[in-house]
């Protein structure tokens, strides 16, 4: 074969190789697989890469090597293939050195591949959640001291303010918040594994709740069927009884709730079962506010987020009576 073969002349072919630290080393895909061992060169410039020793376990020699843009285009020279194992940066000073000569238009450049060879599944992402709050635990000096009763206010106060940003419809504040919530579950589940007695990790919280959620969808995960919202609040309710075997419907209904959102709830499970059970009667507001909530729930109105909405038309009045903009 002479110099000016066109198997010579030939380009060649570089594969940047992606991989996930979210995914076990090792656990790659099958056109990944096949490119490593097709390749004529595998260049790797993170010598401590957790995929090196799998590759190498595998018959696949990496050198460790950091080559610039023009390095790697002449490897390639010759029609041969050459993947590069990307770092957790993504080899950014690399491909943006490839793509400063592929402008110059002066250079044959080679055919260039993003090839993942692992990538994250949905839910990835809350792993990096839990190893942020493992180390914050650890080396915060607030954070190492908190406890369930001393984070139960901000659980409280991340609620209402997921509560206003459904209310306001902001896109970017519901995100936020939701992901404060989230920090609050996360953080109370890592505390809980400290417990000396009864330890318990955010994998037991989820698979706890994976296990009800199953439970409870008979339709969508057994042979039971659902068409309608009734039909799957009625299977819900069924279940839950089942689990939890309480004397009475008030059990579990948290006392400490805002007082129209306590009645309303009161007033579901005594409609849902069919009790006729008598409003108390006396003298005050409260047996007034208790009617109300009654009435508003049984015309299926929330009366918190009711009483909500008019208290805010009411803030409105008094920022207007006041000039100041709303």
């Amino acid at each position: 074969m002479n110099a000016t073969s066109p198997e010579a002349a030939a380009p060649g072919r570089i594969v940047l190789l992606t991989t996930s630290h979210r995914v076990a080393p090792g656990l790659l895909s099958w056109p990944a697989w096949q490119a490593l061992r097709s390749a004529d060169r595998v260049l790797c410039a993170d010598g401590a890469h957790p995929q090196l020793p799998y590759l190498r376990e595998a018959g696949i020699p990496v050198d460790e090597a950091a080559p610039t843009a023009q390095e790697l285009i002449d490897a390639c020279a010759g029609g041969r293939t050459v993947v590069v194992v990307a770092t957790g940066e993504g080899e950014p000073a690399l491909t943006d050195g490839l793509a400063r000569l592929a402008g110059t238009g002066r250079v044959a450049m080679p055919e260039l591949e993003l090839l993942p060879a692992s990538y994250d599944l949905p839910g990835a992402r809350l792993l990096d959640l839990v190893q942020v709050m493992d180390r914050i635990r650890v080396e915060c000096p607030w954070s190492s001291q908190q406890t369930h009763k001393g984070l139960a206010k901000y659980g409280i106060e991340e609620a209402y303010e997921l509560v206003e940003a459904i209310e306001d419809g902001d896109r970017d504040e519901l995100r936020e918040e939701l992901g404060d919530v989230l920090l609050q579950v996360v953080f109370h589940s890592r505390i809980a594994e400290e417990d000396p007695e009864a330890p318990f990790s955010i994998d037991d919280v989820a698979g706890g709740i994976v296990t009800k959620l199953i439970h409870r969808h008979p339709h969508v995960f057994g042979d039971e069927t659902a068409t309608t919202p009734e039909e799957v609040k009625e299977h819900w309710l069924r279940t839950k009884a089942e689990e939890k075997r309480r004397e009475s419907v008030t059990e579990g209904i948290p006392l400490g709730q805002p007082g129209l959102a306590l009645a309303a709830k009161l007033a579901s499970r005594v409609r849902t079962v069919g009790l006729d059970v008598p409003l108390p009667t006396g003298d005050g507001i409260g047996y007034e506010l208790l009617a109300m909530a009654v009435r508003a729930e049984a015309a299926g109105v929330d009366p918190e987020a009711a009483l909500r909405v008019a208290a805010r038309a009411y803030r409105d009045a008094v920022r207007a009576a006041e000039g100041v903009p709303s």
